[in-house]
């Protein structure tokens, strides 16, 4: 059974940072491309970022590039997501997710997630 479990969403100032993480199991990691998605209260799901499966290319929505850095180690089936400059616009679930395919910025790309974790930037 395949399992994505996020930690490190909390309450943070804007203008600061947050780690999330991701731990996979029951998949070959390895074997799949990685996504951080997120929802904003009232909005739609969108892919921020997305690592390719052995690291060496990267996706950033606009909305997060240069403040963004996802992340991968396949030795610990674990992906991150380093976030900084947070802003208020920041705060939503975001939810780890994988995908077979080699590009993957939409969301139907992705076939499993996690149960996300709530990320909350205040002003």
């Amino acid at each position: 059974q395949v399992q994505l479990v996020e930690s490190g969403g909390g309450l943070v100032q804007a203008g600061g940072s947050l780690r999330l993480s991701c731990a996979a199991s029951g998949l070959t990691f390895s074997a799949y491309t990685m996504g951080w998605i997120r929802q904003a209260p009232g909005k739609e799901r969108e892919v921020v970022a997305s690592i390719s499966r052995s690291g060496g290319s990267t996706y950033y929505a606009d909305s997060v590039k240069g403040r963004f850095t996802i992340s991968r180690d396949n030795a610990k089936n674990t992906v991150y997501l380093q976030m900084n400059s947070l802003k208020p616009e920041d705060t939503a679930v975001y939810y780890c997710a994988a995908s077979s395919w080699l590009i993957s910025t939409t969301i139907d790309k992705y076939a499993y997630w996690g149960q996300g974790t709530q990320v909350t930037v205040s002003s």
